[in-house]
């Protein structure tokens, strides 16, 4: 399965500028209207299919998992939005891949920030859905840096960083731990977790780089580039969704002692692609 990223590890002198770049592309993306997930909105529209309006309310105030919601329900849920978001996504990536592309937004090309726009989404999305708190809580333009640092992680293991996988691992851990749920700022910013997540930024920064001058020559090619863009997202954005989907499920978070019943989400299949809406509306 092709990857968008070069896995290549960057030399150590590139890690640090590298990084930078990471955090610009995660800030700019951030702020592009509809990219942040309101957790109590989403969960409430994701779940009222399938749960009581206590089982939601008591999801939406403590977690999916404490409200016992079945792994099952949980892994359809991941799924559809999965769906919807690869949908979105792979028609943004085939019109910029049209000569001219998008323009930039601040020092990020608009492609790339609409990218990992659509990234941030399906992150938070899996995240809120299998037991995680709220990662913006604040309503302030920038991304503080315990959430940047816990972004910075789960896209690291959409691609395919596995020491991202372990950031991420130790994060759930110190959450699970917590009575009053919410991310570990310290570990994130200065504590145990934080040199993960300079890592794992710097080696995404430089791949992003190498990204962005792969997809110039495609450009460079009218049509085929288009048809290249969509393509390679598509073949991309599940297969990274599901590295994540299947990374988060696999956490104490989502499995509280109250929880008798395991799920293999691994092998649950995503809905056909053509089902564009996600759920009752577009809500998020």
């Amino acid at each position: 399965m092709p990857h968008l990223y070069d896995l290549t590890m960057p030399e150590t002198q590139e890690i640090a500028p590298a990084a930078s770049k990471l955090s610009q592309a995660l800030d700019a993306a951030a702020k592009m209207p509809g990219v942040r997930i309101n957790r109590a909105a989403y969960l409430r529209t994701a779940l009222k299919r399938h749960c009581t309006e206590e089982q939601i309310e008591r999801a939406v105030a403590e977690s999916p998992a404490s409200a016992g919601i079945p792994l099952q329900i949980i892994a359809d849920v991941a799924n559809t939005s999965i769906v919807y978001e690869t949908s979105k996504v792979t028609g943004i990536s085939t019109l910029a891949g049209l000569p001219g592309g998008f323009f930039m937004i601040g020092t990020v090309p608009a492609d790339m920030a609409q990218y990992v726009g659509h990234m941030l989404r399906i992150a938070q999305k899996l995240a809120y859905v299998y037991s995680w708190p709220d990662l913006f809580v604040e309503s302030d333009d920038e991304i503080d840096e315990a959430t940047e640092g816990i972004l910075t992680l789960f896209v690291g293991v959409m691609v395919g960083v596995q020491f991202a996988q372990g950031g991420v691992s130790k994060a759930s851990a110190m959450i699970a731990a917590q009575v009053v749920k919410k991310l570990p700022q310290q570990a994130l910013t200065k504590g145990v977790i934080y040199p993960v997540v300079k890592k794992v930024a710097g080696f995404l920064g430089v791949s992003m780089t190498k990204k962005l001058f792969a997809s110039g020559l495609a450009k460079a090619i009218p049509v085929v580039g288009a048809a290249l863009s969509g393509g390679l997202t598509l073949g991309t954005f599940l297969p990274m969704s599901k590295k994540l989907q299947n990374h988060l499920a696999s956490l104490e978070l989502t499995k509280p002692q109250l929880r008798t019943e395991e799920t293999d989400v691994i092998g649950t299949e995503c809905a056909n692609l053509e089902v564009i809406p996600e759920f009752a509306e577009d809500e998020a």
